[in-house]
């Protein structure tokens, strides 16, 4: 009976501990970041990522076994740089302040390097990938600001979830557009945002 074929790992083979380690596997992680914007998914794979980093395919598979694990490293990579964008939103003067900075953070995070989001978009939902990448911190920040726009929403979870969806779907959808316009598209995010919550709110003198 012929097996299945195993599953490639995606998690690293070992973790850099020296600087000059770092240092190479952060230079494979944008050198994938790059083939991936200047090939798509198409051309993606790691002889090309190993030739665009300047390391032996060898020097690549010392830290990540395939092209999976690449991608998923470049998914938290690009996630956790979004977080620390975003997490300056409670430092602002006031919920609704807050709200307006997480927007701008999403919408930055997308046009910045659009294709390189469009396609991390894509490869989110890959099967291989799910469950593996770590959201936790977000949502929780998202909730945080929420209760600050609105201390007194009762469901402040729900608000919050439906919120994200909101603003990644604009986002994501300006994004395969080309959009490159971050002041429009921030505008139309906010109004939709606000938009739902001012509907949920049982007043707009819930805002804070």
């Amino acid at each position: 009976m012929t097996q299945s074929p195993r599953p490639t790992p995606i998690h690293p083979r070992k973790m850099p501990r020296q600087a000059r380690a770092e240092e190479t596997v952060e230079s494979i992680i944008e050198a994938a970041a790059q083939v991936l914007e200047a090939d798509g998914i198409e051309g993606f794979n790691t002889n090309a990522i190993a030739r665009r980093a300047g390391v032996s395919i060898g020097s690549l598979y010392q830290y990540f076994p395939g092209k999976e694990a690449l991608t998923l490293a470049l998914i938290r990579r690009e996630t956790q740089r979004f977080h620390d964008d975003a997490a300056a939103a409670l430092a602002q003067r006031s919920g609704k302040a807050s709200l307006e900075f997480l927007i701008g953070a999403a919408v930055r995070q997308q046009l910045h390097r659009p294709m390189l989001a469009r396609l991390l978009d894509v490869q989110e939902s890959n099967p291989a990938l799910r469950g593996e990448i770590e959201k936790t911190g977000l949502n929780a920040l998202i909730i945080a600001v929420v209760k600050r726009v609105a201390p007194r929403l009762e469901h402040p979870e729900v608000a919050a979830a439906d919120l994200l969806a909101i603003v990644q779907g604009l986002t994501d959808s300006a994004g395969e557009r080309g959009e490159q316009d971050l002041q429009n598209l921030e505008h139309r995010v906010r109004a939709a945002a606000f938009g739902y919550l001012a509907r949920v709110w049982r007043s707009r003198k819930d805002w804070s």
